[in-house]
């Protein structure tokens, strides 16, 4: 839902900060006084037209705020229209494009009325709208599909021009001989080859100071005489006795060490032949590495890919063959799934209008036509059809001109179509309505207020009298400047902004009993 929602310099509103309840919401207020400019605030935050005659007079910039409670976390959407320049957005404080802030208002915010961001204005959310009512099953559809894709980029890939293929089969003979005849099955092997090199290139090196270690340890004089005579120094004195043991134990270590010395020591031979064999071999590493991958692991794994390429190429025509089968079959069951889906589609669209038509006799359109039309492959092309009245031919619902007409529109299929968008705006959904058909208006917002947040703006007190909260916006002039502030009412205050609703005077006792009586019967 929309938690908060402020307001800079937009207009005739030099700043507004309001804070929204869950259920309905009605925005009330004298002509010209800027509660419209609540519901155009909320379309720029969801990515709509932004210009530069918004901007307050004398302002740099508009700014409009809006925190969403999304349930497990908060997102704030932040839009800037400067008096000069382009308009900026943000979304949770990171620069977005208008695109982004379109795309993420849309799973937030649905507009009903004069505007353009109204979701079931466009195609493929009417196709989503449909597929829900009826309970479409598409995964069917979109398994045979991507059956189909997989099949043609695997025939794709193996080469359609005779010429391009025997080239790539050359290619990837000679590689594949080259990297086989090396006899690559070790990705550690440079590293290993590196560490022994280094050995034989200084084997004299590692003897002299294998003989050293060895003195030091065990030559007369070294570390095991030295325990030894401390040892023998001790004796067997009893308070001594651990020190003793750890000595020999020590002495013991020792004498192994040496042993392993020694045997480390006889096995380091100069061998200049072996040497230049192992540069040999890593010169070869190096060039395969810098033909095939920055690694020997990566050459290793190049090497079995082009194997298996080159079994595919070899082998294409037996394999293009029974690709070619397994195409056949495939577009086969993506047919008989489109045919599926465009049948549950047809079968779901009367219904849908049978329902939302339903709903138009009480929203003031007793004589509108609604018709949902299904066509094209599996029935993807939906159009939801509408005339307001008798002799009127049927048009896509964003070709219909009148404001009001167009937002009850949409309140009856939001009535049947359930599923949405948390937040819905309504702006001009009682134009050219009274009486009991208001009554109707109101109390089907009231109904969608149970599932979303529903804002309407309103001049119809039989309408805001079913909403949970009532927000009002007043005009402030003075000889130089027109501000707007804005309150939630509630009691005495909600009764008289009813009752000046009702006859344009707040303090009439008839009004205000007139206004008692429905908030009685709409909160009752």
């Amino acid at each position: 839902m929309l938690s908060e929602l402020r307001v800079c310099n937009l207009g005739v509103i030099e700043e507004l900060s309001l804070v929204f309840t869950p259920g309905m919401t009605a925005v009330t207020g004298e002509t010209g006084a800027g509660k419209t400019l609540v519901v155009t605030a909320i379309e720029l935050l969801v990515g709509g037209k932004a210009e530069t005659s918004m901007v307050r007079p004398g302002a740099d910039e508009a700014v409009v705020e809006g925190r969403f409670d999304l349930g497990d976390r908060e997102c704030i959407v932040r839009r800037v229209v400067p008096a000069k320049g382009r308009s900026r957005g943000y979304i949770d404080g990171s620069l977005a494009t208008i695109a982004e802030l379109s795309e993420v208002g849309s799973t937030l915010v649905d507009l009903h009325g004069q505007h353009d961001h109204q979701s079931l204005l466009t195609g493929s959310v009417q196709r989503q709208a449909l597929d829900r009512f009826g309970g479409v099953d598409l995964q069917p559809l979109r398994l045979a599909r991507q059956r189909v894709i997989d099949l043609e980029a695997q025939r794709s890939s193996l080469g359609g021009d005779p010429r391009d293929r025997a080239r790539e089969i050359d290619l990837l003979r000679f590689q594949v001989e080259e990297l086989v005849a090396a006899d690559l099955d070790d990705p550690d092997e440079d590293a290993n080859l590196r560490t022994e090199a280094e050995l034989l290139a200084d084997a004299g090196g590692y003897r002299e100071a294998a003989v050293l270690a060895l003195d030091a340890l065990s030559a007369d004089g070294g570390a095991t005489d030295a325990i030894g005579r401390a040892v023998a120094g001790l004796g067997d004195r009893a308070l001594f006795a651990a020190v003793v043991t750890r000595l020999r134990d020590a002495q013991a270590e020792i004498d192994d060490l040496a042993r392993e010395l020694r045997s480390t020591a006889e096995g380091i031979e100069s061998d200049p032949e072996k040497l230049a064999s192992i540069g040999d071999r890593r010169k070869l590493l190096q060039d395969l590495r810098r033909k095939y991958g920055e690694t020997l692991e990566e050459v290793i794994s190049w090497r079995d890919d082009a194997n298996r390429r080159l079994v595919e190429l070899e082998g294409h025509d037996e394999l293009a063959a029974a690709l070619d089968a397994e195409i056949l079959i495939a577009r086969s069951a993506l047919n008989d799934a489109e045919a599926v889906v465009s049948e549950a589609r047809c079968l779901a669209a009367p219904a849908l209008a049978v329902a939302v038509q339903a709903h138009l006799p009480d929203l003031a359109l007793p004589k509108a036509r609604l018709e949902v039309e299904v066509a094209g492959i599996a029935g993807r092309d939906v159009t939801f059809r509408f005339a307001a009245n008798p002799g009127m031919e049927l048009q896509p619902l964003a070709k219909v001109a009148s404001g009001g007409e167009l937002a009850r529109a949409m309140l009856a299929l939001r009535l049947v179509l359930t599923e949405g968008p948390p937040v819905l705006v309504f702006d001009e959904v009682d134009a050219g309505i009274g009486g009991a058909a208001a009554v109707a208006v109101g109390r089907s917002l009231a109904a969608l207020g149970v599932d979303h947040q529903v804002l309407v703006v309103t001049h119809l007190a039989q309408v805001a009298s079913w909403a949970d909260a009532h927000v009002v916006v007043d005009k402030v002039a003075t000889d130089s400047t027109t501000t707007t502030k804005i309150a939630v009412v509630n009691g005495e205050q909600r009764v008289a902004e009813l009752a000046r609703m009702l006859s344009g005077t707040p303090e009439s006792s008839t009004a205000q009993q007139h206004a008692r009586e429905l908030l009685e019967s709409t909160q009752s």
